[in-house]
């Protein structure tokens, strides 16, 4: 794929075993903010707490790209999650969801993730978009823009995605992390009102949730009334 982003430096690979490798060596050698790192296929795609993320080539759009912030984690997942929604929501007039804290879905089906890595003053966010994948593993549940009805590029989705990414970085830096929290607050069916269940080192918690905490940690409330503050884990809608 040959691309082209405006003020971005652009490393663009046939294959990788994963985005965030290369992103990792180039934010030590000292590569700008916004330094981008892309692959048509990866053979180790990274996801959240060591999963693999689905990778097959010339289909989905796999990158890395390199963030320098002052004001960063928890939050800053949360403000790739809404250039995401935003990007796809512009391009293809979809309507994608937001899952707490790294899930973009369409349909209740995950079309694209992200994963951030802190490594020295950078952050190195890795994030996947399912464009033009016809079919998945079922136990995936995932989708694609393709298969939720839109016909879009590779590129393009690129190029819409790096002008979201910039716009809430730009908005983390200016108006600080609250004004991140409201906009995925307002932008997420999961946030508050949703009934879930979150798996847990210690065990299962389920209730409803309640919105975030200034740190950008989701709140639920149990059914005994006790809310709980949830750092990690895979929330899920109860059935």
């Amino acid at each position: 794929m040959t691309v082209s982003v405006p003020g971005h430096r652009v490393e663009w690979f046939d294959t990788l075993d994963s985005t965030m490798t290369v992103a990792t060596r180039l934010a030590r050698e000292h590569c700008p903010h916004g330094t981008i790192v892309g692959a048509d296929e990866q053979t180790a795609g990274m996801g959240r707490h060591g999963h693999s993320w689905h990778s097959e080539k010339g289909t989905g759009l796999y990158v890395s790209i390199i963030l320098r912030l002052e004001k960063t984690a928890p939050v800053i997942t949360l403000a790739l999650g809404i250039a995401v929604q935003e990007a796809i929501a512009e391009l293809t007039g979809l309507a994608p969801d937001l899952r707490w804290p790294n899930d973009v879905l369409l349909n209740g089906l995950k079309c694209a993730g992200i994963l951030t890595q802190l490594d020295g003053d950078a952050v190195i966010a890795g994030i996947g978009i399912n464009v033009s994948q016809a079919a998945f593993p079922p136990e995936l549940e995932a989708t694609s823009l393709l298969l939720a009805g839109a016909t879009v590029t590779r590129e393009n989705v690129l190029v819409s995605l790096v002008k979201a990414i910039d716009r809430c970085c730009a908005l983390l830096q200016e108006q600080g992390p609250s004004a991140i929290l409201r906009m995925f607050e307002a932008s997420s069916s999961y946030a508050a009102g949703r009934r879930v269940r979150v798996e847990q080192v210690d065990g299962v918690v389920e209730g409803v949730t309640r919105g975030l905490d200034p740190a950008g940690f989701l709140i639920v409330r149990r059914d005994n009334g006790q809310d709980t503050t949830i750092l990690a884990g895979g929330v899920r809608p109860c059935s």
